[in-house]
């Protein structure tokens, strides 16, 4: 990859608020993308006590998301940059390029407890700056050489060039490997999430994290009401999930926060005009779906898990809450349920 630091890169002193700004960064490769070079001054986010989020620390390397996924949660959170929900989350990516030396710094202090590290919740590790700015292999490193455990949940194939690592990793501490895998037409998922990889190639990459000896769990979600929850397409999923080497399933409704719903609806319009009102009476009140609408994608889903065996063992004795939704199995990796994720579980995730 090329990046011409004289022709492609304008220096900047500030840029809407953002503190320890370098660069921001152009290049040919990424047509219509900036990337603005960060000085984080801490690497680990604490997940506020009162939350229910199975994980109590994240790291986020990367904040916006080339991968353009018009429903992602994490949208809004370009506001507080000035920057909007829409093109500029998926086109001005902040990157927090030294993260893996001030992480490194953090768990290496005395007071680290060695929680649980979560990668993946808001925005994607593995989105195509990854490639450039190769974070992800000092972050593994950091938390690997300091008796950390963590997990890893992402769209990106890039995953695949990290697995050797990760499988190292997973020899002394606890390493779970989450792939996102939400629509199973190839259409409709260029559509929906133009900035990933295919659906065949991410199933590529969990049969390769399957074959080193990792438990893969693939979140099938959000579901789409009527683009993505027919029998047919829930079917089709499952199966090829399942042919892939995935252990479990867990999947979950659509849900529109402000910033995420105002861009969905937008691509709504244009591309399913006839579901608009539809959406528009389902998330008028709330940025979930209904419990009615949950309890039957349960009813048609859960028998589908159960058929291809992607429920995980011991799933059935969890309860359906966020703090019971991993643990470590006899091998070391953390376990996902295969059931339905809840909010605000699922706001947490995407």
């Amino acid at each position: 990859m090329r990046w011409n630091p004289q022709n492609q890169t304008e220096q900047v002193a500030g840029l809407f608020g953002v503190n320890g700004l370098l660069r921001t960064v152009r290049a040919p490769e990424f047509a219509g993308m900036a990337f603005h070079e960060v000085l984080a001054k801490s690497a680990l986010n604490r997940v506020p006590p009162a939350s229910s989020m199975p994980f109590t620390w994240t790291v986020n390397p990367y904040r916006g998301c080339s991968h353009a996924c018009v429903y992602c949660f994490a949208r809004s959170t370009h506001r507080y940059l000035d920057l909007d929900s829409g093109e500029d989350f998926d086109r001005q990516v902040i990157v927090k390029i030294n993260t893996p030396e001030v992480l490194a710094a953090e768990v290496s202090k005395p007071k680290w407890t060695r929680e649980l590290v979560a990668l993946g919740t808001n925005t994607d590790p593995y989105q195509r700056a990854e490639g450039r700015y190769r974070l992800m292999p000092g972050i593994i490193s950091a938390l690997a050489e300091h008796g950390t455990p963590m997990s890893i949940l992402t769209k990106g194939t890039l995953l695949r060039r990290d697995l050797p690592q990760l499988a190292r990793a997973a020899e002394d501490v606890p390493v779970e490997i989450s792939m996102s895998i939400a629509v199973h037409d190839d259409e409709l998922q260029q559509a929906l999430e133009p900035g990933t990889p295919t659906t065949s190639a991410r199933l590529a990459t969990v049969r390769a994290a399957a074959d080193l000896g990792f438990e893969v769990t693939v979140f099938l979600m959000p579901v789409l009401p009527k683009l993505t929850d027919s029998f047919e397409h829930l079917d089709a999923a499952l199966s090829a999930i399942r042919e892939a080497g995935a252990s479990r399933v867990v999947y979950g409704a659509l849900h529109l926060r402000p910033g995420a719903r105002e861009w969905f609806f937008s691509w709504l319009e244009r591309e399913h005009p006839e579901l608009l009102p539809r959406y528009r009476r389902m998330y008028a009140r709330s940025p979930y779906a209904s419990k009615e609408y949950r309890s039957w994608l349960a009813a048609r889903i859960n028998p589908l898990i159960d058929r291809y065996g992607l429920r995980g063992s011991g799933d059935d004795d969890y309860p359906k809450t966020a703090r019971t939704a991993r643990r470590p199995n006899s091998a070391g990796h953390v376990q996902a349920p295969a059931v339905e994720l809840q909010p605000p579980l699922q706001r947490a995730l995407f």
